[in-house]
Order: structure tokens, then sequence, then C-alpha cells
């Protein structure tokens, strides 16, 4: 309610605008507008109008719903019903959403924001006419774009000072847009990954436990988007000694990937973890793709009969990020040196095979929380 008729106009300028130069087709760009006030609704999808033409015609047509300014609410809305297959999504481009917010939300957005982003969503704030001095108390939270936006480098972000100067981001907002490469929300912590699990397979583990560990793999597997493009999975196991159970580009599918773990046989033998990671580095991530995160997931029910220093710091030094799980009579200190800094974020023991599961949702956050903070562009 807030920005009033003429405001709304000037946005819907700025909308029709956009859909000129984005040049709209189901070769190229398309584009769908969700308006939001109390709750949110979606004027038209993405495949609803598939020009430019149809599209700017459209844009003339929405009326102002008024209301509050719930942007965390709409963030959450595009999230969970825009970016669908039978809206027009399509799974090679990547998701853009581009919010315009007057003044400030009246809800919050950090939180709806992450699980946008987590789930590839490209977020750009356009903020306009921000909060002055004696208003700063009513701001629900502070400095709230910079919470929301894939990257606070400026990239994914406009201030502008009057609405009548919104025209002038037009031709920034379209390049980034269509800056695919730097799009980095597209690449998310669940599509951009090599993951190596390092499995003990010593006498001490046994058949059924090592069942338990296999599923605990399949678990986290679960989570991620798998094919060549996207995170890719690799698994050794080891005793006294280690054996390759399958590289990075040996599958490419999430189906054929939860096969050959289930197909893993249990090996029996020492614990020489230190030679384990060695081993890992050599024959899962010297094979890494360079544009990929490296993570080593190694789990493990007992102390090592050698050294894990040595190898733990090649891993560091080669950037692959280390979770240690520790099970049973594993030892905390080594955990801790094994797992990528701080140890309290990447390393994890539990007292039972069985109690492994309750550490997916938390080691898929971590890995997560981690991917979102790294500055890429």
């Amino acid at each position: 309610t807030s920005i009033g008729k003429r405001r709304f106009r000037i946005q819907k300028q700025l909308l029709a605008g956009v859909a000129q130069a984005l040049d709209i087709g189901p070769a190229g760009p398309l584009m769908g507008v969700v308006q939001y006030g109390d709750n949110p609704a979606t004027h038209f999808n993405l495949k609803t109008h598939m020009n430019s033409r149809d599209l700017k015609t459209a844009i003339e047509k929405i009326t102002q719903r008024g209301g509050l300014s719930n942007v965390g609410r709409a963030i959450s809305f595009v999230t969970k019903n825009f970016f669908s297959k039978a809206n027009g999504n399509r799974s090679s481009a990547p998701n853009v959403v581009v919010v315009m917010v007057d003044g400030w939300p009246t809800d919050k957005v950090e939180e709806a924001s992450r699980l946008a982003r987590e789930s590839g969503i490209n977020i750009f704030f356009i903020t306009i006419e921000g909060a002055a001095e004696n208003e700063k108390q009513y701001v629900v939270e502070p400095n709230f774009a910079n919470k929301a936006v894939c990257r606070t480098n400026g990239f994914y972000s406009f201030h502008v000072q009057s609405w009548f100067g919104l025209h002038k981001t037009l031709q920034p907002l379209v390049k980034r847009v269509c800056d695919t490469d730097r799009l980095a929300c597209s690449k998310t912590c669940l599509n951009s990954a090599d993951i190596g699990f390092v499995i003990d397979g010593s006498s001490s583990v046994g058949t059924g436990n090592f069942r338990t560990v296999l599923q605990f793999v399949t678990n986290l597997t679960k989570e991620f988007e798998i094919s060549d493009t996207d995170t890719r999975v690799g698994a050794v196991q080891y005793t006294y000694e280690q054996r390759l159970e399958f590289g990075f580009d040996q599958y490419s599918s999430k189906p054929d990937i939860l096969n050959a773990i289930k197909r893993v046989g249990y090996w029996s033998g020492g614990t020489s973890t230190g030679a384990a990671i060695n081993f890992a580095l050599e024959q899962l991530f010297k094979k890494s793709k360079p544009n990929k995160r490296k993570l080593m997931i190694l789990i493990t029910d007992g102390r090592s009969y050698d050294d894990v220093r040595i190898p733990a710091m090649a891993a560091h030094l080669k950037g692959v990020i280390t979770y240690a799980i520790g099970v049973a009579w594993a030892a905390q200190e080594e955990l801790e040196v094994i797992a990528t800094h701080p140890a309290r974020d990447h390393s994890f023991f539990v007292d039972e095979f069985d109690n492994l599961y309750q550490y997916v949702p938390r080691i898929i956050q971590n890995i997560c929380t981690e991917f979102n903070s790294q500055p890429r562009n």
C-alpha cells in the first residue's frame, strides 16, 4: 500500500523494459510476475507469455493489490511454487528472482532467502528509498538486502535513492541477469561438489554395522543432485589396505550411485586411516574437476594405527573440505585433526552406529552454510 499508484506504475515500466530487453521466447529467457503485499500471488508464470510483446501487454494490465510488504513470505512462495516444470521452468536455465522493495519489508527475509538460494535461485534485490533516520526503528530486519542476496559483493543488489531513478537500473539489471557465468546461486551446495566417502571396513565394525554405515552414506547422497555436471560421488573402503569402490566418473545418475553404494562389500581388517586419506586424495580427488568443491566424508569406528596428521594436512592444503565422523571407539582428538577447521562444524561423534542417521541433516546444513558463505564472484 505504501507505494501508491504512481510508483506502482513506475515499477511496471521497469518490468516492461526488462521484458523488452530480454527478448523473451522459448529459446531464450522466460519471465513471470508475482505481486506481493500481505500475501503473494502469481500474475502469470514463465510460460504464460512466450514473447516480449504479449508480456508487456500483460504487465500493463497488472493492478495494484495493496497490503503490507511481506517480502519473506513472497520469496518462500516463489521457492515453493514458481519454478516448477508445470509453470514453464527449464532445468537447463538458471532461476532468477528480482525482488523490488519500497522502503523495507514488514517481515524477515533471511531464512526464506537462504532456502531459496539453496534451491538454486539467484536472488537480486532492488531497494528503493530506504528508511529515513527516524524510521529505522521500524525496520524489522536491518541490512535485509545483504542477508537475502546470493553474494554480498554488490552484484546482486541495487539501491535506488528515488523512485524516479528506478529506470537507471534497467540496463545493469538486464546485463547481470544475463551473465549466466556469474549467477552463483544456480551453482548450489547440492549440485556442485565432488564428494568422496572414505569408509572404515575394519574388523571391529562388523557386517551389520557396515550396512548401517552404507545406509548413512546413502542418506547423505540422496540429498544431492547427481549428474556429470552436478554433484559426483566416489567411495573408498579401507582397512590396513585401501580399495577404490567407485570413482567420481563411474556413475552419473542417482539410482546408479545408490545401487553402487548398496553393492559395496564389507572387507574386514585393521584401521589405517592416514593411508586411506592419502589414497583418497590420489585415487579420487586428483580426478576432481577444477570448478567443483571437494568434500571428503570419512567414517571410522576406531583409532588409527598410523599417523593421520600429515595426510589430513595434505587434504586441507589441497582444498578438500574434510568431515570426520567417528563411531564407538573412534578418538575425538583424531577426528578433530582430520576435520577441516573449525572442527566443531566438521567432526561428529556418535556412540553407536544406529545413531549415525541423526547427523545427516546437520552435515547437509553445514555443507550448505559453508557453500553460501564462500565468495565466488
